[in-house]
């Protein structure tokens, strides 16, 4: 008996950055379709409590969400991502400070992709083997490895 070999594809792994949430929730657009594969579980979204209060940050105060609101939209991601813990201690993107807990999140957690809209984190295209890209790139990526 001839055996037969069901070739399954790799379920990617993404960071999505506070910017590419924030667009998802609040516009359509790339960073929507984006989050929306991953709630699909089509990719597995891997988040980190520092990525999701900032998340709920830019929310109360820059939109004026309801803290209803905010914590409606942060359990929503939580749902669908693994949530990893981070050190704080990688110094990556020497521009912004900030962003390094990004580029941790993706390293902690497996990911092979950071999704961003941020120009520091872009401008390093790769931190070892995590790719760094746009949303719109992104789902072209998907679309690939989905055929």
């Amino acid at each position: 008996m001839a055996s037969s070999s069901i070739v399954v594809p790799k379920i990617l792994r993404v960071v999505f950055d506070t910017n590419i949430l924030i667009s998802a929730l609040l516009w359509h657009g790339s960073p929507a379709r984006c989050v929306e594969m991953a709630r699909r579980k089509l990719v597995q979204s891997v988040t980190c409590s520092e990525i999701l209060d900032e998340f709920a940050d830019v929310l109360l105060r820059r939109f004026q969400l309801t803290i209803a609101e905010v914590r409606r939209a942060r359990q929503l991601i939580q749902d669908f991502s693994e949530l990893v813990a981070i050190t704080g201690r990688l110094k990556v993107v020497v521009e912004d400070p900030d962003d390094d807990k990004v580029v941790e999140c993706a390293v902690v957690g497996g990911a092979d992709y950071i999704v961003t809209g941020d120009k520091h984190l872009l401008a390093l295209k790769q931190y070892g083997n995590i790719a760094i890209v746009k949303a719109s790139e992104f789902l072209k990526i998907v679309k690939a490895n989905l055929a």
